[in-house]
């Protein structure tokens, strides 16, 4: 199984990234996904998740501010991010929810303040 994160970047505080992931060789449409980070010198964090019936829910932390979707059709999982915060910088990693296989390279977002 392939995870493929992109879209990351380096942007200011209070604006938005869409981050795209899109995975390859595995189940997608019946797999629950997740969206997590690892900031730098700290374990990674699950940051939102969505359910094969597109039931999501998201970490307090980035409630409000980030929406999770899924294109099936393209075995494709979303984050949109929006109001960034510097704390919001870390990679960004896409993976199955609950039982997550090997990690793919992510994608670096940073938040400058």
């Amino acid at each position: 199984v392939q995870l493929q994160a992109s879209g990351g970047g380096l942007v200011q505080a209070g604006e938005s990234l869409r981050l795209s992931c899109v995975v390859s060789g595995g189940s997608f449409s019946t797999a629950a996904m997740g969206w997590y980070r690892q900031a730098p010198g700290k374990q990674r964090e699950w940051v939102a998740f969505i359910t094969s019936s597109r039931t999501s829910d998201y970490r307090d932390f980035v409630k409000g501010r980030f929406t999770i979707s899924r294109d099936n059709a393209k075995n494709t999982v979303y984050l949109q991010m929006n109001s960034l915060k510097p704390e919001d910088t870390a990679v960004y990693y896409c993976n199955y929810f609950q039982t997550p296989l090997s990690w793919g390279q992510g994608t670096l977002v940073t938040v400058s303040s």
